[in-house]
């Protein structure tokens, strides 16, 4: 009988590619994590992993058994929603991950409500870039989270993970009528490996040009308030810019940034997975979009 908890092992190397990384996703040693393959390999009764040195990928078997894992893995989250559903309403820990502009705007009134409906529910929030969650939610550091992505960005897909649209909000430019007008300006970006960043960076590249980026940070009003002392300009999405400063103009966009709850594939069903998406849903249709 082959494990679950080693093919959760063998699905994240497949994905992260090393040992080193995937002990630090499960919070194992590498030692634990090589002798848990090993024995997942003895199990299988075929060769998992092709070791090279310090190298280790996995052969045409240990890809096929990865395809089956997801399966195994989607069906027993399935069952833990099912068990926690017999239990009655919604109660205990939810892990929350969030991007900052929806853990300050969406995520107060949901958690509000959602716990107002659910007083056994106990709410934790961890901030979390959108790029990161995937990882986040396998290892099972998370229940759920909210996600965005943007159009000039696709997105990455994961088959352990699916999401359910909350919202859609536009993007503005500050100070400049056009992302082409701000050709010779200094650049405000979110740092590099965010889809902020990626998505600033092929606004201009579709305008033509290459940003010049002075300036790289995370917070949205720093940014504005950056832009307001006139050391650049950025790309910023409406949920950040509904209290700009006074004297910096923005201009709406043709892009925008779609906003959507994440969890495992399977753990959907769970009560309190269900409760705080539609808490979600009813804050963000109230939202000043």
């Amino acid at each position: 009988m082959l494990d679950p908890r080693k093919l959760l092992l063998l699905r994240e190397l497949a994905r992260r590619g090393t040992i080193a990384a995937v002990a630090q996703a499960v919070t194992f040693t590498p030692s634990a994590v090589s002798q848990q393959l090993a024995a997942l390999e003895r199990e299988a009764g075929v060769p998992l992993l092709e070791r090279t040195g310090r190298t280790v990928t996995l052969t045409a078997a240990g890809h096929l058994l990865v395809e089956h894992a997801q399966a195994v893995l989607e069906q027993l989250e399935r069952a833990s929603a099912a068990l926690a559903a017999t239990r009655g309403g919604p109660s205990g820990p939810l892990r929350v991950g969030a991007f900052p502009t929806a853990a300050r705007v969406l995520l107060p009134p949901a958690l509000a409500a959602l716990t107002g409906a659910h007083p056994g529910l106990r709410p934790m929030v961890a901030e979390i870039d959108p790029a990161d969650v995937s990882a986040a939610l396998r290892a099972g550091e998370l229940d759920v989270a909210l996600v965005h992505e943007y159009d000039s960005v696709p997105p990455v897909t994961d088959a352990s993970i699916e999401t359910e649209p909350l919202f859609s909000e536009p993007i503005y430019l500050t100070d400049r009528p056009s992302v082409a007008a701000a050709r010779a300006d200094a650049w405000i970006t979110n740092k590099p490996g965010t889809l902020c960043h990626t998505m600033a960076i092929r606004a201009c590249q579709a305008a033509g040009f290459e940003p010049s980026v002075r300036h790289h940070i995370d917070d949205f009003d720093t940014v504005l308030a950056f832009a307001a002392a006139g050391q650049g300009v950025a790309l910023v999405p409406h949920l950040a810019a509904i209290n700009p400063p006074a004297d910096v103009p923005l201009t709406r966009l043709p892009l925008r940034r779609r906003t959507l709850a994440a969890f495992r594939k399977g753990y959907g069903e769970h009560p309190a997975v269900l409760a705080a998406v539609s808490a979600f849903r009813t804050a963000a249709a109230r939202l000043p979009l």
